[in-house]
């Protein structure tokens, strides 16, 4: 049986220059350095405010995490989580961000080649500052951990359902292959 590595791919998206939308970039970096990013194989990216060039290094994915600063209309450093099509109808619904290429733009990219992962969400940062800065404002700053291990628990949530599948699968095919 080919056991090929689930590839999770947490992308860190935003502008480092204008404070608070750097905060997905902030995460990315943060779970460099976090305990369980290496057990769970996270390919680990700092998109930046690359544009349609993500495409590739995306449509490569099983799955998919964005962190990006995202106008929620919540208090500044609010953390929310879009997942699947509740992404989709976020991205397609908010505003531009700084981005040359916004993410919903991103998403139909991967469509259009067939490679939407199933699997993907939007980790949100409610930012309390857009202007020109390297560094995040204290609220944000402090929700950078809390967004990282958001991160991690989709990405075991993820691995945990694949697990069972297939477990459940292999459970199938082990009955199926019993003589009557």
């Amino acid at each position: 049986m080919n056991k090929r590595k689930y590839d999770i791919l947490a992308l860190g998206v935003g502008n480092t220059l204008l404070s608070d939308e750097g905060a997905g970039i902030r995460v990315v970096e943060t779970l460099e350095t976090h305990p369980k990013t290496s057990k769970l194989g996270l390919r680990l990216m700092d998109g930046g405010t690359m544009g349609l060039s993500l495409l590739v290094d995306m449509e490569d994915a099983d799955a998919l995490i964005i962190i990006d600063a995202a106008n929620l209309g919540a208090a500044p450093g609010t953390i929310e989580i879009f997942a699947s099509e509740n992404m989709d109808k976020f991205l397609r619904h908010r505003g531009r961000s700084p981005h040359d290429i916004g993410l919903d733009d991103l998403m139909d990219g991967l469509r259009l080649r067939e490679a939407l992962p199933e699997r993907r969400a939007l980790v949100g940062i409610e930012p309390a500052r857009l202007t020109v800065g390297e560094t995040l404002t204290e609220t944000v700053a402090a929700a950078v951990p809390k967004a990282a291990d958001a991160v991690i628990d989709l990405a075991q949530g993820w691995l945990n359902e694949i697990a069972v599948t297939l477990s459940s699968a292999e459970d199938r095919s082990r009955d199926t292959a019993k003589p009557q």
